[in-house]
């Protein structure tokens, strides 16, 4: 199974989610350790029920200035 990613540099390290999971994030000291932890982080979450982007609404909020 091929799952989509995003990541970004962040000082020494990376950061990133897996697409379909986007409330998910992980982060990892090198590209290959944030993919590890990325896989770790899907295996966990396709076994429990949590929302996928395709679930996910949005809204709006007025605060005070």
């Amino acid at each position: 199974m091929e799952l989509e990613y995003e990541y970004w540099q962040d000082g020494d390290g990376f950061i990133g989610f897996l697409k379909a999971y986007p409330l998910y994030g992980t982060q990892g000291k090198t590209l290959v350790e944030l993919e590890e932890m990325l896989t770790d982080l899907y295996q966990g979450l396709k076994d429990d029920v949590v929302p996928a982007a395709s679930d996910v609404k949005t809204g709006k909020l007025l605060v005070g200035a």
